[in-house]
């Protein structure tokens, strides 16, 4: 057991104080958008004399577990993040293993540089991914219904031009025809962006309807961020959930999402494949996005963790790169589970005390450490935290 530092990323999106204020920092008037707990060859966490995590493990891949060995290499396969936003992040997708691993080859077949900034498949790896809230915490996740997507937005009154936008909405795979129509926008669609976002604001006066109520306000806010953006449409289309503190949602291949503000901790495969489209101005490749994303509706469903024992519940997915604990106070001394796997322990809130062998490590919120497979692990005091290790093999 090592204690851990992570990394900082300055994205615009960011809030100024959330992540100082867990990390006990004075915030510098920057947005801090992440805070990187993992052995991503970008930002890798460091041990106590400076060593790069993903150095140590190259180093010491035994320290990985033998399960997460022999299914990703000597590759820690997860990132753990604190994540915190004040203004929405892009539209996006990320590509199942399959996609990934044949993308990544052809785009090297065509000599594409992996730092192009039209570069889609920057690695092998898919990318699924979770995020628990820390705040109330509001996120874009697949599609709804089209029908009721019609429904919602008629609810805002009469827009100019909207019923002919919607109009693919009517037949079989209308949704893939219009969020390709709105991507290839040639003015005609900002036009009627604007005429509902209008209409919102209008709405929001003195509309009664809580799901029209809440449409709108995605509408105005969006448009406050990316003015004159038409992807705010694709956005309209996708169903809207407010995360209370200590629920997930999870997201696997192919589920256009977007956050939209909040804190958070977040858990990923260690991957930089992303399929943009919209709220950004990076590049989109719509033809890419329209074969990668699930164009079918789906739901989006807020989820806290499975108490598993007193003081630890685990937060439910089905993805082989990670797994994600939430540890509480608790009167009894806590052993930590997935032991026979390289783990991350995040503490988020007050001070938790790690005991290993005669070694006992306190942990203040914002600090972290590394555990490695094999390290049984206990913990107590009172305070929050996360545990993170990968999926496959985690008991």
């Amino acid at each position: 057991m090592r204690a851990l530092k992570g990394q900082v990323q300055h994205y615009d999106w960011g809030s100024t104080d959330a992540i100082p204020a867990i990390l006990g920092i004075r915030p510098d008037g920057t947005p801090w958008a992440e805070y990187w707990l993992g052995a991503h060859p970008k930002a890798p966490s460091t041990l106590p004399d400076g060593t790069p995590l993903d150095q140590w493990l190259t180093h010491h891949p035994d320290e990985l577990g033998a399960a997460s060995r022999e299914a990703f290499g000597d590759r820690l396969p997860f990132l753990l993040k604190i994540l915190s936003a004040d203004h929405a992040l892009s539209i996006q997708a990320h590509p199942s293993r399959e996609q990934a691993e044949k993308g990544f080859a052809a785009e090297n077949k065509a000599g594409v540089p992996l730092n192009a900034p039209d570069r889609i498949f920057r690695d092998d790896w898919p990318k699924p991914e979770m995020i628990v809230a820390l705040t109330d915490f509001d996120a874009l996740c697949g599609f709804r219904d089209p029908s009721s997507s019609v429904v919602l937005l008629s609810g805002l009154g009469e827009v100019d031009g909207l019923n002919e936008v919607l109009a693919p909405l009517s037949h079989n795979g209308g949704l893939a025809t219009l969020v390709a129509a709105v991507l290839s926008d040639d003015g005609d669609v900002t036009a009627v962006v604007e005429g509902v976002v209008s209409a919102s604001r209008t709405y929001l006066n003195d509309g009664a309807d809580e799901d029209v109520r809440s449409l709108a306000t995605t509408a105005v806010e969006l448009w406050e961020d990316h003015p004159g953006d038409p992807s705010i449409l694709v956005a309209l289309l996708m169903n809207r959930v407010r995360l209370a503190p200590g629920q997930q949602i999870h997201l696997g291949a192919g589920t256009m999402h977007a956050y939209l503000g909040g804190t958070g901790v977040e858990i990923m495969a260690n991957s930089d494949n992303v399929l943009r489209g919209g709220l950004t101005s990076k590049y989109v490749d719509v033809k890419a996005l329209l074969d990668h994303a699930n164009m079918t509706p789906e739901t989006c469903v807020a989820e806290y963790a499975e108490q598993v024992s007193s003081g630890i519940g685990r937060y439910r997915t089905e993805f082989p790169e990670f797994r994600l604990w939430e540890l509480k106070s608790h009167d009894d001394t806590l052993a930590l589970p997935a032991a026979e796997l390289g783990r991350i322990l995040l503490v988020t809130e007050g001070q938790l005390v790690a005991h290993w062998g005669t070694t006992n490590c306190e942990l203040s919120s914002g600090q972290s450490a590394w555990l490695s497979a094999g390290d049984k692990v206990m913990v107590s005091g009172q305070g929050r935290g996360f545990l993170a290790s990968a999926g496959i093999g985690a008991r």
